[in-house]
Formats: C-alpha cells, sequence, structure tokens
C-alpha cells in the first residue's frame, strides 16, 4: 500500500515500473522538492510518499544508474532498507560527488526529477545460534582481494 502524504506537492508521483514489472526489478522514485546539492554533503531528498509492505519484505532504495555515470549523483548508503514496519517518508539520501561541477555551482535536483530506484524484496528472518566454532570451508577467512584481480 502507498499513500501521498497531507504534506506533499500535488505533483507527486507514485512509482511505477518503467517498462511493466516482468521487464523491470524497480520503480522510480520521484524528488517532491527542490534540492541543491553541494559536493561531498549528501542530503535527504523528500518524495511526499510512505508504504506499507507485506510481512517478510523489505524496500532496497538504489541509485538510478544516468545519474550515477553522467552526474556522479548515487544514493549514499545503497542500498538503503525500507523496514517493514516503518511508517514515514521515503527520504533519499543522495550525495553529489562533484563530477562535471562548474566553478562553485551546486547541482539542482528539480521538484519531479527521477532520483533514486525502489525494489521491493522478500527477506528470510534469522535467528543466530552461538557457538564455539564455525565449520570449515576451503575459502577459510580469505577476505578482500584473496581471489586476485585475473
Amino acid at each position: 500500500m502507498i499513500v501521498k502524504l497531507k504534506t506533499a506537492s500535488a505533483s507527486v508521483k507514485i512509482p511505477v515500473y518503467a517498462h511493466g514489472p516482468h521487464e523491470d526489478a524497480g520503480m522510480d522514485l520521484h524528488a517532491d522538492e527542490d534540492v541543491f546539492l553541494r559536493p561531498n554533503e549528501p542530503q535527504v531528498v523528500k518524495t511526499g510518499l510512505s508504504i506499507e509492505l507485506p510481512p517478510g519484505c523489505e524496500a532496497q532504495i538504489r541509485s538510478r544508474s544516468g545519474l550515477a555515470l553522467k552526474n556522479g549523483i548515487t544514493v549514499l548508503n545503497s542500498p538503503g532498507t525500507i523496514d517493514p514496519s516503518y511508517r514515514g517518508e521515503i527520504g533519499v539520501i543522495l550525495c553529489w560527488n562533484g563530477y562535471k561541477q562548474v566553478g562553485d555551482q551546486p547541482f539542482v535536483i528539480e521538484k519531479g526529477t527521477r532520483i533514486a530506484q525502489m525494489v521491493v524484496a522478500k527477506y528470510e528472518p534469522i535467528r543466530f545460534e552461538q557457538v564455539q566454532e564455525l565449520s570449515g570451508t576451503e575459502r577459510g577467512a580469505a577476505g578482500f582481494g584473496s581471489t586476485g584481480t585475473k
């Protein structure tokens, strides 16, 4: 379920799949305000929307590839998570890396701009069982960079 907030502008858009639910994984989220981004200064951009997710589902907020590639605008905590119990406004934490900055001009996000994608996904709740030791694997504890680059 989704609701347009009473504080939202009349132009707030309900997220939809641009090419249909069998073609796209994510639905676009739009800004409900004008925002001036400065390099490396994250801001929360309001969407004017709240959602109610079914139990066992989360909404993941992800960067839009075009904004990231062409302008260096990303969702800072990507993917951001909206829990099924959250009923507040969806806010998107955007950050601009200053790519293609001209002088000290901010990057302007205008109301209605597609700022992020929202993917709804199921998750499996678990409960950890504390043990003395984990089972062994071929990889073991080898981590960052352990498989090389070629």
